[in-house]
């Protein structure tokens, strides 16, 4: 199986940065960041909200390119599976994400700093599932630390 290396100053300074761009789009365009639902409203037909929207996938594109440029271990994935395995997981991301009324970055990160009691169940869910689910595969002898 695969090791990974948690750092914790790399984790908090993610964090740290996940932090200020939700608050700096609050604070700037009184948005939240979720973003499946930023993703969502570049899907339906261009309103005065598409130009932010855009702007705001196109740095997360160009940040996630310029980071894998910069360090290219991050990205570099040990599962090993189909492409097609990868476009069913991320239709059923988005399925989950519409299900539960966000992702967790609109519910965990935003959500939670609003003290939203709806973004606390949809986070300890989020939570409570990705820990079974990984225990589950890691157990079956699927992918996992």
């Amino acid at each position: 199986m695969p090791t990974t290396s948690f750092t914790p100053g790399a984790a908090a300074a993610g964090g740290a940065l996940i932090g200020a761009a939700a608050s700096l789009l609050l604070l700037g365009q009184g948005r939240v960041a979720g973003v499946s639902s930023v993703v969502a409203g570049l899907l339906r037909p261009p309103t005065h909200e598409t130009p932010w929207r855009a702007a705001f996938v196109a740095g997360m594109v160009a940040m996630g390119t310029v980071g894998a440029w910069l360090w290219p271990a991050a990205v570099v994935s040990t599962v090993d599976r189909p492409p097609v395995t990868w476009v069913v997981a991320g239709l059923l991301v988005g399925f989950g994400t519409r299900l539960g009324s966000g992702c967790t970055s609109g519910h965990g990160v935003c959500g939670l700093s609003r003290a939203s009691p709806r973004a606390l169940v949809a986070t300890l869910t989020f939570l409570t599932t990705g820990a079974l689910s990984a225990t589950v595969a890691r157990w079956l002898g699927g992918v996992g630390p």
